[in-house]
Parts: structure tokens; sequence; C-alpha cells
């Protein structure tokens, strides 16, 4: 297996499309406007993600393998990895595609940055429901960065009307009874990871498809399955959008094993996907509005103390971006001037995990920006807060499952300040150590 960290002596710059890189950088400038890495030249940015390497010894460099996945073209790609090939096919229902292109039909780069962005854009306009959405891309960046990119069959994914199929070389490294619950990441592509979490888009926090699952639980959909094929070297995720029961055929899941290599561009239907800088401008301009898909800020965060002892971290450096995090600290006074004993509350109760039966749709839905959104501003996280009391009161354990932020950070950032305000109240006012606590919204503010 080759590893992502690879340098590619004779690959240098022209082998890059620099429409990617200017795609990449200017999500990443979005992401981080004050990180010094912005004013670096071409090379020494991608030196500096991951995507550049140097060899000490000799003084030579050249693109890694990292690099050369998401930033180069596909022919340029399959000088090196000649198994490399992607795919996304969608059906109605019959043997017709009704809309399918690939890595190798030449009308865009074929690299693994842009295939992301042209499906998440697939996905979010023919998913309506925000939660939805954000699975199945969490579902796609889980396969694209765990993908063993030197196996046979390619990566690829097929959309039929009740379910979606994610299919890509190379096996699981954690057991397969053990992914929808575990909390280790094992990374066959960590320079690949880092590349995707600089963006905010993945993290290393193995807790991924735990999420997946749970939301799908929410929606009462059939839990998602895992597939391994052995003889294939192949590792197949299914996603039903539907509440019954359905088993995927072993003939529509040896499609994914038989019918990728030698596609070549004679295809049907396919839709030609042009990536200009048009196209790239669009795409990270509508991560600005309230239905962006990024990860919430402090979640990354929260899981970069890990990420930082990988030896690929961008955190060791002088220009570590977590510097600065968080200013809205500095904004919220503390609440126990108020209630002394408050943020004594019992760390018993915040320790119990959240019964999902208990969170319905509307609710998880109400709190679906706080949890895709890379940054939040206080007055848009006050707003959902308040949204959410109206449904029903809420326990500091539900708002942090609900929003994915950390209880501390919900209650010293936001409750507080919203008490303070009268626009919230406690259930139990003159109890703040109940371990029922909860809090309601203030219907007496609104007469005000």
């Amino acid at each position: 297996m080759l590893q992502d960290n690879l340098i590619l002596e004779h690959y240098g710059l022209n082998e890059l499309n620099f429409d990617t890189i200017k795609s990449y950088r200017d999500r990443f400038a979005e992401v981080k406007p004050a990180h010094p890495w912005n004013a670096l030249e071409t090379k020494e940015f991608l030196y500096k993600v991951g995507a550049w390497g140097k060899v000490r010894d000799t003084h030579k460099e050249g693109v890694t393998l990292a690099g050369l996945l998401l930033f180069s073209e596909e022919r340029i790609i399959t000088e090196v990895l000649p198994q490399y090939f992607l795919e996304y096919r969608e059906s109605k229902g019959n043997e017709e595609w009704t809309e399918r292109f690939t890595s190798q039909d030449g009308t865009w780069s074929g690299n693994i940055f842009d295939f992301y962005f042209h499906i998440h854009e697939i996905v979010r306009n023919s998913e309506p429901q925000p939660s939805i959405a954000s699975s199945l891309t969490e579902v796609l960046i889980n396969m694209l960065i765990h993908a063993d990119y030197n196996g046979e069959g390619g990566v690829i994914l097929e959309k039929q009307p009740s379910y979606y199929v994610f299919s890509n070389p190379g096996l699981l490294l954690v057991p397969s009874d053990s992914v929808f619950s575990n909390t280790v990441s094992q990374l066959r592509n960590p320079n690949i990871v880092k590349l995707f979490s600089l963006l905010g888009l993945c993290e290393r926090s193995g807790s991924g498809l735990k999420k997946v699952k749970q939301n799908w639980s929410l929606h009462h959909y059939k839990t998602p399955a895992i597939d391994q094929d052995a003889s294939m070297h192949r590792t197949v995720v299914t996603l039903s959008l539907s509440t019954q029961e359905r088993q995927v055929s072993s003939s529509e899941k040896d499609t994914y094993n038989t019918s990728i290599t030698g596609s070549g561009n004679n295809f049907k239907g396919v839709e030609k996907y042009q990536n200009t800088p048009k196209n790239n401008v669009e795409i990270n301009s509508y991560n600005k509005n309230d239905n962006s898909y990024n990860k919430g800020d402090e979640e990354l965060i929260e899981e970069l103390e890990s990420y930082n002892n990988d030896e690929n971290s961008c955190n060791k450096g002088e220009n570590c971006y977590n510097s600065g995090y968080n200013p809205y600290n500095k904004e919220v006074d503390s609440y126990n001037n108020i209630y002394n004993s408050y943020n004594k509350e019992p760390k018993d109760d915040l320790s119990n995990s959240v019964n999902v039966e208990d969170i319905d749709t509307k609710l998880w839905d109400i709190a679906a920006l706080a949890r895709e959104k890379k940054r939040l501003s206080p007055n848009q996280m006050e707003h959902i807060i308040l949204e959410l009391c109206k449904e029903k009161p809420l326990m500091l354990k539900e708002f942090a499952y609900l929003l994915e932020r950390t209880p501390d950070g919900v209650r010293n950032n936001y409750l507080t300040k919203l008490l303070r305000k009268g626009q919230l109240q406690l259930k139990y006012p003159n109890q703040p150590n109940h371990p029922k606590q909860a809090y309601l919204f203030n219907k007496k503010d609104i007469e005000k």
C-alpha cells in the first residue's frame, strides 16, 4: 500500500490543476481569513498543507501522493496510480443511468477534491433536508479519505430512488462491528485527511459514521449497512432512505465489484461537468449562507487534540491556526455571579448519553445549522437555542447533543447569557443543581 506522504520527485507544479488549487485556497481563506498561510506563494502553501514534499538528504522536492490526488488531473494521477477511478451514477430504478460521470470523461479535472464538491452540490440540491444531505456528504468524505487508491475498482457512488451505495477499494482498518460506535480513527491516508480537515470538512475522531447512524435513527430509516468483500478487497456502505426493511440484492452489490474498470468514455447520458473558476466560486460562495454543511468550529477544535499527535499535524508549526480560537468566550460573563452553585451541576447527569428516541426530527432539523456550519455568530446560536426551547424544555446534555458542542461551552457561552437577559428560565429556579434541570422559553419576555 502506497503512503500518501510519498514524495513524487519528478512531479512538479506543472502537473497540478491551478483552478483546483485556487478553489482550495479560496475556501481555506474563507474558513481561516486571518491565517498567515494565506499570504504564502503557491509552492510554500502546498508544502504547509502537505501537498508538497522535500527530500532532506538530496534537497529534491515534488508533489506528494496526497497532493497529486487532490490537485492534479486524472491522466497524470493514473501515471502513478493506474487503477485510479472515480464515478457517480444515478438511476430512477431501471437499468438506464439518468446521470453518470467519471474521472475519465475529460470535461473536468478528475481529482478527488473537485469530485467531492461536485457530488456535494448534487446532494445539496436533491436532498432538501439538511441533516440527510450532511450525513450523505459525511459518508462521501469518509469514503474518499479511507480508499486504497492503489486498489482495483475505483471509488463509486450510486444513487437509487430509495438508497445510496458508497463503494471503495480497501477493507476497513477497524472491526466492522465497531464502525458505528468507534471513537478511535485508523487512517489509511493521513495527509488526505489533513488536507480536508484544514477546510473543516472532516475530523480525526472516528465518530463520523456513528453520527450518521444516529441521524438515520432519528429519521426512522433502516440502519446503515457495511459489507466487506475480502476477495475484491472492497468496502460497501448502503444508506437506505426508506423506513421499510429493504435488502440490496446480491446482483446489485455485484455491480460495484465487476462493472468498474474498462468503462472509458462510452457512457450514456453523461452530464458534463466543467471545472471552471466560475464553478469554483459558486461552490465556495454557497457555504457562506445559512445552509452551509461545514462542520461546527468548536467540534473541529475539540478533536484536534488527538490530531496534533499525528506526525503530519499542521498544528506542530508555529503558525498553528488554533490560536485565537473562540473569541466569543470573552464576551460572556460567568453565570456564577447569579447562581453561585449552578456550575456545580452533577457530572453524572451530564455523562449520561442522550436517549435518541426523546429527540424528535423537528428538534434535530432546527439545530442542523449549528451542527453543520463552520462558524456561527452568537446571535445565530442564541436564535437556534430559543427556537429549540419553544418546542420543549431541554436539558444541558440535550443541547450539547443537538448542537454538537460541549456542555460547558453551551452553558457558559449561550445559556447563561439568555438566562441573564430573561429570554430563558430554569425549570427549577430555586434548585440550580436539580438533576432534571432544564431550560424553558420565557413567554413573559415576548409579552413585555
